[in-house]
């Protein structure tokens, strides 16, 4: 039965119809008004979702790809593989502190000044893993583990979108939204970046990215359409990692999933399939972008009720692609600099002889590095994009080691959890631990 309530609660467009459904009956709307309203976010973030997964599915086909092509071998900084490496061990811990996370939240949300509602709730469940195995890890009862793990979750759930939400109200024009999306000390991060590229105008204040926009290289001109941009960099990059397979000899080899490369290219040319599946991507993105739309706009009415009725002053928190429509450029900027961060990270593990080598994951490098992006840009314009996502790619790939001994002993071991606030908060709970295990 818990495993089943775990699973629903990773369903993110049910919770999002429960809160739509709440925030609609907090207002007293009619019964119509409830029900479409509910129907209409639960669509929009399926739309949204089929766009995310469509573009997952490119990344992931890019990464193993590059891995094999450059003989890249390691731990990969891939969330849901080591997610799925708790679970199986530590199921039931988890979903203790998933549960308590959510209630806590509310909690805080209600009580302090941190106001964010975390409505993502895989990155919930990605959380809770990472403060479960650290507990664990030092030893920790099962009621400390559930109780501390739950409360910090609650905490950092309302409290981390905070940091990034000057850079999300900037981009957005209001305040209706924040990111709900455990890299936030990295986004804050990023948009500090970006800020040191920043101009004051007359008045004193800082320049919008549409300013810093008419000052780039002719190059980036090209990208003012971002399904465009998004086709092209990624037609390129699929181009790149076919021909490394190709010229290395790894063009037949078989992947991790069974697979060989070919595999993928069906009833394609292999030098016709790149081109495709950098089309490919960039209707996903398409999608996602579409539903992100009407999605975004439902949710927001229907959460009115529960900013006045329950918790006053919340904000939802969503999932970070909800932002890339209002600097879709900066999302790739953001993606090619955190990937080649990550690239520098791994040469630098190499380098000193690092015992564990972590390799960045393209899907980590999209979604984290091109929302980086998209902070850095809302101050700092394509510069600030590109730095910002740079320096936090670095850690996204290497962050990971601190903790990766610890988890690798209760067989966690050839994923690793790659995000900034896992780490960080993660890291700094593992060394205080250690005062009192």
């Amino acid at each position: 039965m818990l495993d089943a309530i775990l699973a629903q609660l990773r369903d993110t467009s049910v919770i999002m119809g429960v809160i739509a459904l709440v925030g609609l009956l907090l207002q007293k709307k009619s019964a119509v008004d409830v029900f479409s309203g509910t129907v209409k976010t639960m669509i929009g973030f399926m739309v949204f979702n089929i766009g995310s997964s469509a573009m997952s599915s490119q990344v992931t086909v890019f990464s193993d790809m590059f891995s094999r092509a450059f003989q890249v071998s390691g731990v990969v900084t891939q969330v849901e593989v080591a997610t799925s490496l708790a679970l199986q061990t530590y199921g039931t811990e988890v979903a203790m502190v998933m549960v308590l996370g959510f209630i806590m939240n509310l909690v805080f949300a209600k009580f302090t000044k941190f106001k964010a509602v975390f409505l993502t709730g895989q990155h919930f469940l990605y959380f809770a893993c990472v403060l479960a195995l650290v507990f664990i890890s030092l030893g920790a009862p099962f009621m400390v583990t559930v109780i501390l793990g739950g409360v910090i979750l609650g905490f950092c759930g309302a409290a981390l979108p905070t940091l990034c939400q000057p850079f999300v109200n900037k981009l957005v024009g209001d305040d209706s939204i924040a990111i709900g999306h455990f890299n936030c000390i990295g986004y804050a991060f990023a948009g500090y970046v970006g800020k040191l590229f920043a101009k004051k105008s007359a008045d004193g204040e800082l320049d919008a990215p549409q300013a810093e926009e008419k000052k780039l290289p002719e190059f980036f001109k090209l990208f003012k359409d971002f399904v465009f941009s998004v086709a092209l960099f990624m037609i390129v990059l699929f181009y790149i990692v076919t021909i490394a397979c190709l010229v290395t000899g790894h063009f037949g080899d078989e992947l991790a999933s069974g697979k060989a490369f070919t595999s993928y290219f069906g009833n394609d040319l292999w030098f016709i399939w790149p081109f495709l599946a950098g089309l490919q991507f960039a209707a996903g993105m398409s999608v996602l972008i579409y539903g992100v739309r009407q999605f975004i706009a439902a949710i927001t009415e229907a959460f009115v009720g529960i900013s006045e009725k329950l918790i006053p002053d919340a904000r939802p928190a969503v999932d970070c692609p909800a932002i890339f429509p209002f600097a879709p450029n900066a999302v790739i900027i953001g993606f090619i600099g955190s990937f080649l961060g990550g690239l520098v990270a791994m040469a630098l593990m190499v380098a000193f002889h690092s015992e564990t080598i972590m390799i960045p994951a393209a899907g980590i490098c999209f979604f984290s590095g091109g929302t980086c992006g998209v902070c850095g840009y809302a101050y700092g314009g394509w510069k600030g994009a590109f730095l910002g996502s740079f320096l936090v790619g670095i850690f996204l790939c290497a962050g990971p080691l601190v903790l990766y001994p610890a988890f690798a002993q209760l067989g966690i071991a050839g994923a690793s959890f790659p995000n900034v606030d896992y780490n960080i908060v993660g890291s700094i709970i593992y060394e205080i631990g250690h005062f009192f295990a």
